[in-house]
């Protein structure tokens, strides 16, 4: 075992993602030796559907995280943005191009909310996310008068056309997406300043400030990019899913914080991961396409997820005191 750690491959892509890569293989084998059927492409299209929306949430909230802080809000407001932008292409007629746009400007403006609040005025961010989830909820429904928003189908030859960020002929174009915009955060994280000050703050975020950097600046933009990124999640979950209803959300910012720690983001800050974040997602989209395949409720998939993120943090602890 330390030999493979010393390894310069296995060094390069990360003891945690090779584990994480053998975990998400050995569940869907399991899956579908004991699953009639799930080795097909109608199941894989399932786990991407699902992959795509809480993969773009993920990427947000690794941002955050990697600050020290965190966001709670980000499910309520993929739910907002994508309510108040079909409901202006429904019922206002607004263009399609313009609708995502406004579902992307949706969630930059709670990015912008959120970080002012939390780098500005010094809010708890567990405080400012937690009103935030409230806000997106009660702004959603008001603005839509509690009526639920579906999305135009790919038949419809006038604005059917955005279900290709998803599908094109059979082909899961949303992965390319989804995988590209991951490596753009992962060079943003890791090979710019921004990503570079963003992991301090996690680390000693007064030792940063002493030594000159706007701390609050950097700390604002990891919440302008996570409100951003939600705000892309919302058109993602809407090629997909088609119907969103007012009040919900909250289920999904556990999962994308679960995707989170579970590739090797700590939730006390200065380390995260994008491309263990991504496997992590991926295994929480697989987890719950299986467990709904065993004949089991959504609810079964929320307790393994909490499970998860206790054991990921628990890992986090011992490992940072192991460092220290």
């Amino acid at each position: 075992m330390q030999g493979m750690k010393q390894n310069s491959l296995v060094k390069k892509i990360g003891i945690n993602r090779i584990v994480l890569c053998g975990v998400l293989l050995l569940m869907y084998a399991l899956f579908c030796t004991f699953i009639k059927g799930f080795f097909g492409t109608a199941r894989i299209m399932n786990i991407l559907n699902y992959a795509y929306f809480l993969g773009f949430l993920s990427l947000g909230v690794t941002f955050v995280i990697a600050t020290g802080g965190i966001d709670f809000s980000i499910g309520p407001v993929m739910f907002c943005a994508a309510l108040i932008s079909g409901y202006c292409l429904t019922v206002h007629g607004v263009p399609m191009a313009l609708s995502l746009f406004i579902s992307i400007l949706v969630g930059f403006l709670f990015g912008v909310f959120n970080g002012y609040l939390v780098a500005f005025w010094n809010v708890p961010p567990f405080i400012v996310s937690m009103a935030s989830m409230n806000i997106a909820k009660g702004l959603a429904s008001v603005f839509t008068k509690t009526q639920s928003v579906s999305w135009p189908q790919a038949a419809d030859e006038v604005n059917g056309w955005f279900r290709g960020l998803v599908k094109v002929n059979g082909f899961p174009t949303g992965l390319v997406i989804l995988l590209a915009v991951a490596v753009v955060c992962a060079i943003v994280l890791n090979k710019t300043h921004a990503g570079r000050y963003i992991l301090s703050l996690g680390s000693n975020k007064e030792a940063v400030r002493l030594s000159g950097v706007n701390v609050k600046k950097w700390e604002m933009l990891a919440y302008i990019l996570c409100g951003t990124l939600a705000g892309i999640a919302a058109i993602f979950f809407v090629a997909a899913y088609t119907t969103v209803q007012p009040g919900y959300g909250d289920s999904y910012n556990n999962e994308a914080i679960a995707g989170c720690v579970m590739g090797g983001t700590s939730m006390a800050g200065g380390t995260a991961s994008i491309g263990g974040a991504m496997i992590g997602v991926f295994i929480i989209a697989l987890l719950q396409e299986g467990i709904l395949a065993l004949g089991f409720n959504k609810n079964y998939q929320l307790i393994i997820t909490g499970l998860i993120v206790i054991v990921a943090v628990y890992v986090d602890i011992v490992m940072r005191r192991r460092k220290n």
